[in-house]
């Protein structure tokens, strides 16, 4: 048997591909994704991607420019027409999401490089939006949020969402948590598999 290729040494664990890789143990080529906060689109890009030409990626934010953003980003990338880019908050989901989903992309906080450090998620509507998500969770699918303790509301937003998590059936749902402990302001994420 071939021995795995070693990393170099020094090279830390990249939380981003890892949550590409739990993703794709659960999303294919035709499923539906959505990404919640969609941002610069960096979700929403390697949702569309995953799920192909046959699939289909709901994208959500409240702000115009992450539209513009990820709209020019999807273009720019070449990625499939099949995204529905919504201007409103996640918590909103059933509104426009009426079928079950295979994956779905929480990434709190502020829009990455806007300048509005000042405009986040937030916990009156972080958690509707995934106690609903949930709820819309294909059996065999995945729920990934993705939490940035180093400002007061996403620590905040991270409490309640690991007690929020703890209280779910086990034998319905596996939720696990995914944080580098000797770095207790870095991002880290949440997992949840619906059996």
């Amino acid at each position: 048997m071939q021995e795995p290729e070693r990393k170099p040494y020094g090279t830390m664990v990249d939380l981003l591909e890892l949550q590409k890789y739990f993703i794709c143990r659960h999303l294919r080529e035709g499923d539906i994704a959505v990404d919640f906060t969609m941002g610069n689109g960096n979700d929403t890009l390697f949702l569309s991607r995953t799920v192909g030409p046959t699939g289909h990626v709901y994208a959500f934010d409240i702000q115009p420019q992450a539209l513009e953003n990820t709209r020019a980003r999807l273009k720019q990338e070449g990625a499939p027409d099949n995204c529905t880019l919504i201007c409103a908050s996640h918590h909103l989901v059933r509104r426009y999401v009426e079928q079950p989903f295979c994956a779905g992309m929480f990434n709190l906080g502020y829009l990455p490089g806007s300048g509005h450090k000042q405009l986040t998620t937030v916990r009156e509507t972080t958690l509707p939006a995934v106690q609903d998500a949930i709820d819309l969770l294909k059996a065999g699918g995945i729920l990934l949020v993705a939490v940035y303790p180093g400002h007061e509301e996403g620590r905040l937003e991270g409490e309640l969402l690991n007690g929020y998590f703890a209280t779910l059936d086990r034998r319905r749902l596996c939720c696990s948590r995914f944080q580098i402990v000797n770095s207790p302001t870095s991002p880290y994420f949440f997992l949840v598999e619906k059996k």
